[in-house]
């Protein structure tokens, strides 16, 4: 039997998109943040794309009404607050985001919304891989704040919000809400889709980025 197709819902996603989270962690937007030499403007446009993905997807679940969404989704995901107060701190300095990540940005948020009228239980698999990112954060924020000179929660609020117990409580609250296989799947299926659209914004972070360091 595949890997992927035994274990919890939570397990089947990772073991389905190892891969593709092996293959960003080897992008040069990802690989300049853990070696300290990301330009500033690159990690801002960052925060930037992740706010207009989160601002379709968190808009969407506390829209939903159907027992399978609204019994996993919960207030303590909301990560926009968390972004804005980082995307404020930099403004304060002067730094505002670009359009670099714009477009595929957008086109995630648009697959968000059509996913919503067509495949509610899609944004599951949105919301496991954006979570999750936050997890993966946590390791970051020492890099970011080392490499821009921040202080305490200033500028990485986002990446600070990882949290394993909420990781566990929400993780437990989506094994719980999918019983069927075909329901399984289509969310495994939709976790797939959202490290496409993150591998998206990350090539486009990623674009010129060698040059630019040289």
């Amino acid at each position: 039997m595949n890997p992927t197709d035994r274990g919890t819902v939570a397990e089947r996603i990772r073991a389905s998109t190892r891969g593709r989270h092996a293959e960003l962690e080897g992008t040069p937007f990802s690989a300049a943040m853990l070696a300290g030499t990301l330009p500033l403007d690159r990690y801002v446009d960052q925060l930037a794309a992740y706010r207009t993905v989160l601002d379709a997807l968190e808009g969407e679940l506390s829209r939903a009404t159907a027992p399978s969404l609204t019994s996993v989704w919960s207030a303590e995901l909301v990560k926009i607050p968390c972004i804005d107060r980082d995307l404020m701190h930099f403004a304060e300095d002067g730094v505002f985001p670009g359009s670099r990540a714009g477009a595929p940005a957008v086109a995630f948020a648009r697959e968000i919304r059509a996913a919503a009228a067509s495949d509610p239980l899609a944004l599951l698999g949105f919301l496991y891989v954006l979570e999750g990112s936050t997890m993966g954060g946590a390791i970051l924020r020492r890099y970011v704040t080392e490499a821009y000179g921040l202080r305490d929660t200033d500028g990485v609020a986002y990446y600070a919000s990882g949290d394993r117990e909420r990781w566990a409580r929400f993780t437990a609250r989506l094994d719980e809400a999918l019983h069927g296989r075909a329901e399984q799947d289509g969310v495994v299926t939709a976790a797939g889709r959202a490290y496409r659209h993150i591998a998206a914004i990350s090539a486009a972070l990623s674009t010129g980025l060698g040059a630019a360091a040289a």
